[in-house]
């Protein structure tokens, strides 16, 4: 039973709560998140049309776009939701495993991205780095669901490796 409390990190304490529930970024994060799930969804069908039978390109190019700058909107304001709330830009200890996968996330846009205005790759190279992109998008997204849910319900969030992370927290 000891083991499995070092397991775990609560993901908020008061103070932090309080911050959470003043802050107007968690009204931003809450606008943003669906609206990126939305431009996800649509970009998904528009990528995989074009692959499927060769039709879209531009609409399926422009709707990674999309999905893209939402990302970065929404990356850079959870940032600044992170820092209110617990001191740190990025990294903080509760949402260390999401945000180390939300740069992959952002690596493989912005190389999508690059690609796409460089013509580093052809029109299907772009569509399943579009994919792989997604794919992380999806499991990062499902991180934070999880995180999310696990906060709403008073529980306390299992952390990997949570004696390292909080020793970094007592720096």
């Amino acid at each position: 039973m000891g083991h499995q409390a070092d397991s775990r990190v609560e993901l908020y304490t008061a103070a932090q709560r309080r911050r959470r529930d003043r802050s107007s970024w968690t009204v931003v994060q809450a606008i943003l998140a669906p609206l990126q799930f939305l431009a996800f969804a649509v970009s998904l069908v528009l990528v995989l049309r074009f692959l499927h039978g060769g039709q879209g390109l531009v609409a399926a190019n422009l709707s990674v776009l999309v999905k893209t700058g939402l990302l970065y909107t929404i990356m850079v304001t959870g940032s600044f939701w992170e820092h209110e709330v617990y001191g740190k830009w990025l990294f903080a200890a509760p949402f260390f495993w999401e945000d180390m996968v939300s740069m992959l996330v952002i690596a493989l846009h912005t190389a999508y991205v690059l690609a796409l205005f460089m013509r580093w790759l052809s029109a299907r190279e772009l569509m399943l780095l579009a994919l792989a992109a997604y794919f992380t998008y999806t499991v990062n997204a499902t991180q934070f669901l999880l995180k999310f849910r696990a906060a709403r319900i008073g529980a306390r969030a299992p952390v990997p490796h949570a004696r390292l992370l909080r020793a970094g927290m007592a720096k």
